[in-house]
């Protein structure tokens, strides 16, 4: 091999180093205790449409009708949102963890249910539903 036939890998490498240093690695202002990392809202969308909005600081407990008449079993407890029930074939979001940080996502593809926690100011309404 030749100088040249390195260069494509070697430049594959240094990208990915970046990028994954990029997504690992926060500023310095977004890791200080006061940045907010803690979402309070719990945003549920059904088919890429809002379905609902709860807080995180509330009890709930909720059945979300998902795509083609399947259930996803909703529980925000302490905290935390969780599925903990689900319809779905392969049960993946019930198996995933507790979402509690800004960002954090639960998301059943077969019922095409997303919950997400998001930071934020309160709207004018707790809830939506189609």
């Amino acid at each position: 091999m030749k100088k040249a036939d390195w260069l494509i890998p070697a430049a594959a490498v240094v990208t990915a180093a970046i990028w994954y240093g990029l997504l690992i690695f926060k500023p310095a202002s977004a890791t200080t205790a006061n940045a907010g990392d803690y979402g309070d809202k719990v945003v549920v969308t059904v088919s890429g449409k809002g379905y609902a909005v709860y807080s995180l600081n509330s009890e709930t407990d909720v059945i979300i009708p998902g795509a083609r008449g399947l259930n996803n079993h909703l529980v925000i407890h302490d905290g935390e949102a969780n599925v903990v029930e689900a319809d779905c074939p392969d049960k993946l979001c019930v198996h995933q963890k507790a979402i509690s940080k800004d960002g954090d996502l639960i998301v059943c593809l077969p019922n095409e249910v997303v919950v997400e926690i998001v930071h934020g100011e309160e709207g004018d309404y707790d809830a939506v539903a189609n």
